[in-house]
């Protein structure tokens, strides 16, 4: 496998709610339910090509976060956007396409 050259972002999010938190990523709308104490980490990653993260509103912003009482939707702005465990662990096979950091390309 090539190694990747781009950028990579994490954005941790922790629930410390004593109900499960929906967390939602876009730009596909997928749901993981982060159960309480738990932590994950959502990764993106832009590719070396594009510049700046594509899908940015801001200039140079790699995630945008809404917060409702019982979710929050993360727009990851990279070209893959999988989620992790603390440990580094891909909590949900990434579907769209591949990821050129996970070893599939994109």
């Amino acid at each position: 496998m090539e190694q990747f050259v781009g950028r990579a972002a994490r954005l941790m999010v922790r629930n410390d709610a004593e109900e499960p938190l929906d967390l939602a990523v876009e730009p596909w709308g997928d749901v993981h339910r982060i159960m309480p104490a738990e932590l994950c980490a959502v990764v993106t990653h832009s590719l070396a090509g594009y510049g700046t993260w594509p899908g940015t509103t801001l200039g140079d912003e790699p995630f945008e976060v809404q917060h409702r009482p019982d979710s929050l939707t993360v727009w990851a702005n990279g070209s893959c956007f999988p989620l992790h465990d603390r440990e580094g662990n891909e909590i949900e096979p990434y579907l769209y396409g591949g990821c050129p950091v996970e070893g599939t390309e994109a």
